[in-house]
């Protein structure tokens, strides 16, 4: 028995999620317990630690990256991401497959690793752009990481062709910003979508924060991923991985709220002491 961290499993999580993860009978019998697997990843994910330094009384680094890779590899991450989404919109009384949603870029810096990179020149930061698509609670339905070059409205459909019609029969409207007004992806939905993209925009005139219809619900999922410090910049070679690690923040998200439990920061910085001579 080891002491438990923030990020581990609890007894009510690990029953949520543990039917959900694929048990391949090929090869020896098992010996690495897989729920120490996802609480190795979900520390990783959390803390943003390097593969090396994972703490030692966790499996070894290269069986928890390799069971990473796979889930990544095969859709597991996805996979278990879908059923979640679909059981805290049933929790909250809503239908399974969502009707309208919202779909924004972030980017962010990488690191010097290698893989796509680019500049974007509008938020001037060199690095790779994420692409997501969440419905009206902020759940995340579909993620694509590309060069921090790449067009919102261009590259859009990345992340939209991950979403099919028969995984979401009822999706009629997806809300988002100026730089989805876009002639290609215009061209892109007349054939391929089943939906509308509805752009929303500030009210004319106003040059302070101004908080956008529908357009904040996307905004606040990337703030509730800024929790998991592995989101701060981009550490992968693969924008696969990137993708994976950004649904395994919303899948922790997602357990905390079917088992009950909100987010917890255990660490509190401490409070200047006030100066006795005032």
């Amino acid at each position: 028995m080891r002491k438990a961290y923030p990020s581990d499993l609890t007894d009510a999580q690990w029953e949520i999620v543990r039917p959900l993860i694929p048990i391949y009978k090929l090869g020896r019998p098992r010996e690495v317990d897989l729920r120490e697997v996802v609480n190795a990843i979900l520390y990783l994910n959390r803390s943003g630690c390097q593969w090396d330094m994972l703490p030692h009384d966790l499996p070894a680094k290269s069986t928890v990256y390799e069971y990473f890779a796979q889930w990544r590899d095969d859709g597991t991450w996805q996979e278990i991401l879908d059923t979640l989404r679909q059981a805290v919109r049933t929790a909250l009384g809503k239908d399974p497959n969502p009707s309208a949603g919202s779909i924004d870029s972030q980017t962010v810096k990488a690191t010097e690793v290698g893989g796509p990179h680019g500049y974007d020149g509008g938020k001037q930061i060199k690095g790779r752009k994420r692409h997501i698509v969440v419905d009206t609670l902020g759940l995340l339905l579909a993620v694509t990481v590309t060069s921090a070059a790449a067009d919102d409205g261009t590259a859009a459909p990345e992340v939209l062709k991950k979403l099919s019609r028969e995984e979401f029969p009822r999706l009629a409207k997806l809300w988002a910003d100026t730089k989805y007004h876009n002639h290609s992806l215009n061209g892109w939905l007349s054939e391929h979508g089943w939906y509308v993209i509805e752009v929303v925009s500030r009210p004319a005139g106003s040059k302070t924060f101004q908080v956008i219809k529908w357009r904040w619900v996307v905004e606040r999922t990337f703030a509730w991923l800024g929790r998991c410090r592995i989101h701060s910049r981009d550490y992968e070679r693969k924008t696969s991985s990137s993708e994976a690690q950004i649904q395994i923040g919303m899948i922790g998200l997602m357990l905390r709220r079917l088992s009950g439990e909100k987010h917890k920061v255990p660490f509190r910085y401490p409070r200047p002491q006030k100066d006795a001579a005032a």
